[in-house]
């Protein structure tokens, strides 16, 4: 019987910055988290966005229950406040077609956009027209370069990084009975989000499971890639016990990978 293979995937919760994140998850730029449930719209708040015909739009940079759930969440909300959604879009992982989305949401003219950038350098140039325009831009877990918050930007919203992380690893330790190799693909890209996770997870292991070794390290930046990597990883490590990937999309990958090396 082949030795079963377990997979830990960050995916990205919902579980917006915590109180518990404050000693550990910082935000791109070092910044202290504020715990979601300090942000809240009071009735009067709420009765002073109605009726003001405002527009929001909604730019992702990928398609995936975290972004789904992100949607529902955000068109609840400005429903709530009688803001209308004039735009959705999702880049595909595509700088270009991000840009491209941008434009097209500017056109529309929105009051506000909420967006998930895809890289610090290129959104800071997509970007800034809206900027200009004087939108107000929310990101969504990363941030463009060299933006300042209350000047380029109104906030930033993320998870509790650190906690994912840690908690992942620990999640692989007890599911390979707290010994074993396993192998880290980790995001290669400038993406403070995945990079915070995917260090946690590395420092968790190292420092909390003496007995799991990580024997294979592979960076990813493409996630169509993740079954190619995956498969090399394990040609040259056929005795692996766990593989950590960096989120949900490539992790699909890692799983075809497996199931076609004949791992359960």
């Amino acid at each position: 019987m082949l030795m079963k293979k377990w997979i830990a995937a960050l995916a990205g919760g919902l579980m917006l910055a915590s109180a518990a994140a404050h000693a550990q998850t910082v935000g791109p730029q070092g910044e202290t988290a504020t715990p979601s449930s300090s942000l809240t719209l009071s009735d009067a708040d709420i009765a002073a966005l109605k009726d003001k015909g405002y527009k929001a739009a909604l730019l992702w940079h990928t398609s995936s229950d975290f972004t789904n759930a992100v949607t529902a969440g955000a068109t609840d909300e400005f429903a709530r406040a009688g803001i209308s959604i004039a735009v959705k879009t999702d880049a595909q992982f595509d700088a270009a077609r991000q840009r491209s989305d941008i434009e097209t949401a500017l056109a529309a003219k929105p009051n506000v956009i909420l967006a998930l950038p895809l890289d610090p350098v290129t959104s800071a140039e997509a970007f800034r027209q809206a900027v200009k325009d004087g939108v107000k831009l929310v990101f969504l877990s990363n941030l463009p370069k060299d933006y300042k918050q209350g000047t380029d930007y109104a906030s930033i919203v993320t998870d509790d990084l650190y906690q994912m992380g840690k908690q992942a690893a620990d999640a692989m330790a007890k599911a390979i009975g707290g010994k074993g190799k396993v192998g880290y693909i980790f995001h290669d890209a400038n993406y403070y989000v995945t990079n915070q996770r995917d260090q946690s997870f590395k420092k968790t292991i190292e420092k909390d499971y003496p007995d799991i070794k990580i024997v294979a390290e592979q960076g990813i930046s493409d996630p169509a890639r993740a079954e190619e990597l995956a498969n090399a990883m394990l040609l040259q490590h056929p005795d692996l016990d766990g593989i950590y990937v960096t989120w949900a999309e490539p992790a699909d990958g890692v799983l075809s990978a497996l199931r076609g090396a004949g791992n359960t």
